[in-house]
C-alpha cells in the first residue's frame, strides 16, 4: 500500500513526519513521492498555532478525502491534539495527537484489520520525553527533535496546550542520531524543538550548552544550526561556545515578536526592548557578520500606531537580515482572546505589509554586504544548470555547477544580488 504525508507548520512536526515515513517504510508500506500520486493512505500533520494554520489542515483533510475514498485518512499533530472534534469528520479513520505518532503503522495495521476508527489524543500537560530516533533525513539539512512542550505560557499562543509541558530528549540519543546522520552523509544538522534553547530544564547539570559542547566535537559534521531560540536563553556559556567553535553557523532565530515594551509585557514575554538589543550587541561582539532572523507579530490587542512605530524603530536599530511577520490570531482559550481593544484585520493587513516591505530591505543591505566575498555553501537542489543552497549564514546561493556537486561543501566568490538569491562563481 502506498503512503503520503502532508506536513503543515514547524520544523518538529517535519521531523515527526519524517520519524512516520520511516516507521511506515519499515513496516512495508511505500512512500508517494508528490501530492498528485493517489495513495491508499493519507496523513495529515496539522498545524494549529494560528486561526489560518486551522483552516488550512482542515482543508488539506477535506482533499485528500475527496482524492481518494477508499483511502485510509489519519490526522494528526496539534490541530488534532488541541481540538480533535473538529477534525473527526467523516472519511477521517485514525486521529493521532501529539504523542504516539511513531506508533502510526500499527494504528493503520490495527485499522485495516478491524475497520473501526481509532481516535488517541491523550493528555500531554505532563508527559514524558517520546523517544524518536531518524537514521536519514530527505534533504540536506537534517532536523533533530531535542525538546518538546513549552512552559511560557505567552498570552496568545496555544502552544502549550497542543504541546504539552518542557520535556527533553536523553543525551545519548541525541548523539547517536546526530553520528548516524552523519553517516549518511549529511553535511548540517538542525536542532530544533518547540523551546529549544530549554532543554534539559528537567535535568540535573546538563543543560543546552552542556549539548553544545558535546555536539561540536562529533567528527565529520560540518554545520550545526540552531532552529529557534529565544534571547533569554543565549546565556554566557551558549555564546562561549559560539565564540569558541565555528562549526556553529553565522545565524540565529531569535524571536523578538514586538519591538514595544509595552506589547512584550501584554505578551508575558520575558523581556524588554532594551535587554533584547544589549544581547544582540553580545552576540555580534562574537559574530560581527551573523545573520540574525525573527519573528513578529502584529495587530496584537491593544497595539496603537505609536507601539507599532517603536516596532519599527526597535527593528531598525537591531537590523535583523529577515523577519517573519504574523497577524495576530486570536487563539480561543488564551489570555489575550479575551483582551479589550482587539485591533481590526484591516490594520493588521496594512502593517503586516509595511513590516514586509522592511523586511525585504533589510535583507538585500544584508546580501550586499558579502559582494565580492568568498564563502561556502552545501547545494540541496540543482536546477537548469544551477546548483541551489545555504551558506552559514542563510543566504540563498545560486551557482552554475553539477549535479553530482550536489550535498557537497562547495566555495563560490559571491557577485551579485538576484532578490531572493545570491549569485556566486564556484571556485
Amino acid at each position: 500500500m502506498k503512503f503520503y504525508i502532508y506536513t503543515l507548520g514547524c520544523k518538529v512536526n517535519s521531523y515527526e513526519s519524517s520519524i512516520m515515513s520511516e516507521n511506515l517504510i519499515k513496516a512495508g508500506y511505500i512512500e508517494a513521492k508528490n501530492l498528485s500520486d493517489i495513495a491508499d493512505i493519507y496523513i495529515i500533520n496539522t498545524c494549529s498555532v494560528t486561526n489560518t494554520a486551522d483552516s488550512k489542515s482542515l482543508k488539506i483533510i477535506r482533499q485528500a478525502i475527496k482524492k481518494n475514498k477508499d483511502a485510509i485518512i489519519v490526522v494528526a499533530g496539534c490541530l488534532a491534539q488541541v481540538k480533535p472534534k473538529m477534525v473527526d469528520i467523516d472519511g477521517v479513520d485514525i486521529i493521532i495527537g501529539n504523542k504516539n505518532k511513531s506508533k502510526v503503522s500499527e494504528y493503520i495495521n490495527k485499522y485495516i484489520k478491524e475497520k473501526k476508527k481509532i481516535i488517541d489524543i491523550t493528555d500531554i500537560s505532563d508527559t514524558k520525553f517520546e523517544h524518536m530516533k531518524l537514521n536519514n533525513f530527505n534533504k540536506t539539512r537534517a532536523f533533530i527533535k531535542i525538546q518538546d512542550g513549552c512552559n511560557n505560557f505567552c498570552s496568545y499562543c496555544i502552544i502549550p496546550y497542543t504541546r504539552g509541558n518542557v520535556r527533553s530528549k536523553n543525551k545519548d540519543d541525541i548523539i547517536e542520531e546526530i553520528k548516524n546522520l552523519v553517516k549518511s552523509g549529511h553535511k548540517e544538522i538542525v536542532l530544533t524543538g518547540i523551546h529549544t534553547g530549554n532543554y534539559g530544564n528537567e535535568f540535573e547539570n546538563y543543560d543546552f550548552a552542556c549539548l553544545l559542547n558535546d555536539i561540536v566535537k562529533i567528527k565529520g559534521l560540518s554545520r550545526i544550526r540552531i532552529s529557534s531560540i529565544e534571547i533569554t536563553e543565549l546565556n554566557d556559556r551558549v555564546l562561549e561556545v559560539l565564540k569558541n567553535y565555528n562549526i556553529l553557523v553565522d545565524h540565529m532565530h531569535i524571536p523578538l515578536q514586538s519591538g514595544s515594551d509595552k506589547i512584550l509585557k501584554l505578551m508575558n514575554r520575558k523581556y524588554d526592548v532594551s535587554y533584547f538589543i544589549s544581547k544582540i550587541k553580545e552576540i555580534r561582539n562574537i559574530r560581527p557578520n551573523i545573520s540574525i532572523t525573527t519573528d513578529v507579530i502584529v495587530g496584537f490587542p491593544n497595539e496603537t500606531d505609536d507601539d507599532f512605530n517603536d516596532t519599527i524603530d526597535t527593528i531598525n536599530k537591531i537590523k535583523f537580515s529577515k523577519i517573519h511577520v504574523f497577524p495576530y490570531s486570536k487563539r480561543e482559550g488564551t489570555p489575550a482572546a479575551i483582551m479589550e481593544n482587539q485591533v481590526s484585520e484591516e490594520i493588521k493587513k496594512n502593517r503586516v505589509s509595511k513590516l514586509l516591505e522592511l523586511s525585504k530591505k533589510l535583507e538585500n543591505e544584508y546580501m550586499n554586504k558579502f559582494i565580492n566575498t568568498k564563502t561556502t555553501f552545501i547545494p540541496e537542489i540543482y536546477k537548469d544548470g544551477y546548483l541551489i543552497g545555504h551558506s552559514g549564514n542563510y543566504l540563498l546561493i545560486k551557482a552554475k555547477g553539477n549535479e553530482e556537486d550536489l550535498k557537497k561543501e562547495l566555495n563560490v566568490m559571491i557577485k551579485n544580488i538576484e532578490y531572493p538569491y545570491v549569485i556566486g562563481n564556484i571556485i
